[in-house]
């Protein structure tokens, strides 16, 4: 049996396969189980999700006999292609998942069994492996997109070997196969992105199947290379014409979504690229938000861009002109002669029925409708986002934008959309966006920004659990699970709750804890709009507030070293004093000392820099002192000459005293300054078990203290003496 590698801590709990390397390339969350399913290179995963712990079986799953070896001799990667990768993972019924894999460029597809809830079964028939050719691509690095409603199965895929034949598929079911023609009117080398079923009203034959891609622009022109995003749509009752499109979709249609920000001159800057998208489902199943990351394809600068659609607005767009174009010597523009009846792009259903003009299928739309919808399929007006502008915009960042959840929370002062974003270099951010007032101005809080994998790997999947109240972050090297929220990491004071800003997360008079709706607590404080703590947190003194450890840095005169204080929340700015004499001023800033993320960094130190450093945090017209650090500046020259004495060939006479050149150090540093040395040591290198079994050495160093302090009152003249050993090496 392999052995499986699992990981907990606070917040995070990794799953990384066996031998540690999972090589992830498709997830399912069951909720309804309390399972995750997980597909890799030749193995499948099933995790029951408990309280504590994750109960682990897999499948091994490999190619069939002998396509290994083919897959080998078309000169194809052996590691990275001639594998099975599951691509697809789909609930069947109620005891099975369908389970497809790229089979080393032969895609296969099976049953597995999963059985009833509470139960861990998780097994399949190998021998009972049908075709997967239509539900999943030959190329495990194609992309690739799936639904799966009523027993059928729809895919956004390229079909064949050569990755060239891109079509909608829909397979399985008792309803005829469906694809789209080969024609770029229609689909024009498209990346698919997602897919779903989203109803239009109660009427089930008025269901459709939603298609987010981008493709090359027909329309742009004669700008070669123009990408556009687009959503497409197909009646889930669409069985194809009579005489024309036999066995094709009849009713499908795209509309291009718009995601741009206003440039210079009154030229818009766009995010063409689709990365992702995630349907925010709503008590109305028929409205849900959509949600979708874009990007940018320009040379001049890398920007990524989050924008949200209305199903309202997309249906809009459905319903308006098509585009249209006469001829190769015209411009495109919106179609104006008679739209032939059923209107291209609607499903036969009852309000299509009128009387003595009935429509069972769409085998009885008249060919005008038919040849009509294969000659006109993209519509002429766009689809903008909510309030025409994205709810948040990153540019020239260090990581791109990979994927995206959200996740809708009821907090004091409304709802929110708090979103989950995952980064190419394994980080999660959890981002707030404020509209503020009666403006069109965003206001983005980022909350936290979680490192979620060790080693920097892409995010390739994530999965939202309301249920568990986590995120399933999928990399190539594994899986994650990511609380989603940490109340207790904003601090142990109302402002610092407050000023957090997250809406998972209240002062309920004692800590920050999780926000609960129907609780009727008298202290509860929460403001995400404003976080103003002055308001919220009036019962608080401020000598609450200003709860620091005094801490001791030693540094060495013309070395670096570093003053670290980092602010809890990502928007408060940091200033730094630094106090002399009863005085404070705000340190000046220069090429020699520089402020960071982390702290306060001196390139090189000098003498006069010594002092009590103050580190204050400023959000919201509210100032919060961090930290107080002493910085004691040791003699260069001195400690340069007892380490390089240290480190010469001296004889063997002198080699135990020059052991305790530590000592020499340490009375440099003074005896009052003991405790502080002891107290630094230990945090930084004792662990648990030595802190435990060295708990009395404090005491021994204030009893120390006590001695050199009696000592140096009985002989003043000795604090300057030359330290013991170095009259010895002088000889």
């Amino acid at each position: 049996r392999l052995m499986l590698e699992i990981q907990i801590n606070a917040s995070v709990f990794w799953f990384l396969g066996h031998h540690g390397q999972l090589s992830l390339s498709a997830v399912f969350l069951d909720e309804y189980r309390d399972r995750l399913f997980l597909g890799g290179k030749d193995i499948l995963y099933s995790l029951l999700l408990g309280p504590t712990s994750s109960e682990s079986k897999e499948i091994y799953w490999p190619p069939l006999p002998g396509n290994r070896e083919d897959c080998i001799q078309t000169g194809k990667d052996p590691q990275t292609e001639c594998a099975n990768f599951v691509r697809l993972l789909q609930p069947y019924n109620r005891t099975h998942l369908l389970a497809c894999g790229t089979g080393a460029f032969q895609p296969m597809c099976a049953f597995i069994s999963v059985g009833h809830r509470g139960e861990h079964v998780f097994t399949m028939d190998p021998l009972n492996v049908e075709s997967g050719r239509g539900k999943v691509p030959h190329d495990p690095s194609f992309p690739f997109a799936s639904a799966f409603s009523g027993g059928e199965l729809y895919t956004g895929l390229t079909a064949d070997f050569l990755g060239r034949d891109s079509v909608i598929f829909r397979s399985m079911g008792g309803r005829s196969t469906m694809r789209t023609e080969t024609d770029q009117k229609l689909l024009h080398d498209p990346k698919f992105i997602a897919a779903h079923l989203i109803p239009d009203n109660d009427d089930r034959d008025n269901d459709k199947v939603y298609f987010f891609f981008t493709e090359k622009a027909t329309e742009a022109g004669d700008r070669e290379g123009s990408i556009h995003t687009r959503v497409g749509r197909v009646c889930a009752n669409d069985v194809g014409g009579q005489r024309v499109l036999v066995n094709k979709w009849s009713t499908f249609i795209k509309a291009r979504l718009v995601c741009s920000v206003p440039g210079p001159h009154g030229i818009d800057t766009h995010f063409n690229q689709l990365e992702d998208v995630f349907l925010l489902r709503t008590k109305d199943e028929r409205n849900p938000d959509v949600y979708a990351i874009f990007s940018t394809i320009s040379n001049v600068f890398q920007g990524f861009a989050v924008c949200v659609y209305r199903m309202a607005d997309i249906r809009e767009a459905f319903n308006g002109p098509f585009a249209h174009k006469e001829g190769p010597d015209y411009q495109w523009g919106a179609y104006e002669g008679r739209v032939p009846y059923p209107r291209p792009g609607v499903c036969p259903s009852k309000i299509t029925n009128q009387p003595g003009r009935e429509f069972g299928s769409t085998k009885d739309f008249p060919d005008s409708v038919l040849q009509f919808a294969r000659s006109h399929p993209l519509m002429w007006r766009p689809v903008f986002p909510a309030l025409r502008q994205p709810v948040l915009v990153k540019a020239n960042i260090p990581y791109k934008l990979k994927q995206i959840v959200v996740d809708r929370v009821e907090a004091e002062d409304g709802h929110y959309d708090v979103m989950f974003i995952g980064t190419d270099s394994g980080t999660v951010l959890k981002v707030i966006a404020l509209q503020g007032g009666n403006s069109l101005e965003m206001e983005v809080v980022t909350l936290e920004e979680l490192q979620v994998f060790k080693v920097p790997t892409p995010i390739t999947s994530m999965e939202i659990s309301v249920k568990r109240q986590a995120v399933f972050v999928g990399s190539p090297a594994g899986v994650a699970q990511v609380k989603l929220h940490r109340c207790e990491t904003y601090g142990k004071a109302c402002a610092e709750c407050c000023l957090a800003r997250d809406p998972y997360c209240a002062w309920d008079g004692s800590s920050c804890s999780r926000y609960t709706p129907n609780s009727k607590r008298r202290f509860r404080r929460q403001d995400i709009r404003h976080g103003n703590p002055v308001l919220q947190c009036v019962d608080q003194s401020p000598g609450d507030l200003d709860v620091t450890e005094d801490k001791v840095v030693y540094g060495t005169e013309n070395n670096s070293t570093f003053l670290e204080c980092v602010p809890r929340s990502p928007q408060a700015t940091v200033t730094w004093l630094v106090q002399r004499d009863d005085r404070k001023d705000e340190v000046k800033l220069d090429d020699r000392v520089m402020s960071t993320d982390q702290g306060l960094l001196f390139r090189r130190l000098f003498r006069h820099d010594e002092g009590v450093y103050i580190c204050r945090s400023r959000e919201h017209g509210f100032t919060q002192v961090l930290g107080r650090i002493t910085l004691e500046v040791l003699q260069g020259e001195t400690v340069d000459e007892l380490m390089a004495r240290d480190n010469a060939g001296l004889s063997d006479s002198f080699k135990d005293r020059s052991r305790t050149w530590f000592k020499d150090i340490m009375q440099l540093i003074g005896p009052s300054n003991l405790p502080h040395v002891e107290e630094y040591c230990e945090r930084m290198w004792c662990n648990d078990k030595l802190r435990r079994k060295h708990k009395s050495m404090l005491e021994k160093y204030r009893q120390a203290q006590e001695s050199a302090r009696k000592a140096r009152s009985k002989n003043s003249g000795e604090r300057n003496r030359t330290p013991r050993d170095l009259s010895a090496w002088e000889e």
